[in-house]
């Protein structure tokens, strides 16, 4: 699906690089999440995966991002979006219409998408997102999670097959970060799209990702299923990254020889490993 190889880019004008070797594979189904501390790179891998480097953001680019197949450097982002949608940190920016309907029919008619499948794909959408109800509010009535729900249907109304988002819940409180993240598992399980978020909140990585990737300065230095990353907690922590309650739990209990067994990534594991415990 997306294959990165011995990727480095530094911004143009840059003094240091934004990403330093980069090697990973994202395999098609997959729910990756991504995460760092601010200014380890994660924004700019999204943009190297959607061809806005090096088209719209120039500087010294060395390696390659494919996406089933296809070099991103011979593609540009407008060919590249049938197949990556985008959704950025700053959502509303990517709006161009003031009424939720609008907003999605842009994309399907600027796309040239058969005037006969627009209706359809228009109510798939807005059906995925449970926004149905919305169809003809104007946007700027809307809650910000509703908003982040219009600009994902926009998106997949386009049937991409990779939908990357840049920390989608960062202004949205903990009930509508977890519905983000619900709709997000629903478009993977249910639909086959293949997921890359870059987010700050662990917990709701550790919980709907099926994989994670750690950055650090620009390197990806952890990379993995979401149990076997947080094994390595110590070293995340060293990349600012910090680690769920249940991780850290486990490291103390795994310290004094009270538990050896599995890294819990969520509240019923991390209760399930404290009932294992004999004193």
């Amino acid at each position: 699906m997306i294959r990165i190889s011995g990727l480095s880019f530094k911004y143009e004008g840059g003094r240091e690089e934004a990403l330093k070797n980069i090697d990973i594979t994202v395999r098609r189904g997959d729910f990756l999440g991504v995460i760092g501390s601010s200014g380890a790179g994660k924004t700019t891998l999204l943009h190297a995966i959607n061809g806005i480097i090096p088209h719209h953001f120039h500087g010294d680019y060395y390696g390659s991002v494919k996406v089933n197949g296809s070099d991103t450097v011979d593609n540009k982002p407008e060919q590249l979006a049938g197949t990556v949608g985008s959704v950025r940190q700053d959502f509303e920016s990517q709006m161009v219409s003031s009424v939720v309907e609008d907003e999605i029919l842009f994309g399907l008619e600027n796309f040239s998408v058969p005037r006969g499948e627009i209706e359809k794909r228009l109510t798939d959408a807005l059906d995925k997102t449970g926004i149905r109800n919305l169809r003809e509010r104007n946007i700027a009535t809307l809650s910000g999670g509703q908003k982040q729900k219009v600009a994902i249907s926009a998106i997949i109304a386009l049937m991409p097959d990779v939908l990357v988002l840049d920390e989608p819940t960062g202004e949205l409180d903990p009930q509508s970060s977890r519905q983000i993240f619900r709709l997000l598992r629903d478009l993977n399980e249910k639909h086959g799209i293949t997921i890359i978020v870059v987010e700050q909140k662990i917990m709701l990585l550790c919980e709907f990702a099926r994989s994670l990737a750690v950055m650090d300065r620009g390197k990806i230095i952890l990379e993995g299923p979401v149990a076997d990353v947080l094994k390595s907690s110590r070293q995340m922590e060293s990349a600012g990254v910090n680690c769920p309650r249940v991780v850290t739990l486990a490291d103390r209990l795994k310290d004094e020889n009270l538990y050896m067994g599995p890294v819990p990534v969520n509240i019923p594991e991390a209760e399930k490993m404290v009932r294992s415990i004999t004193l």
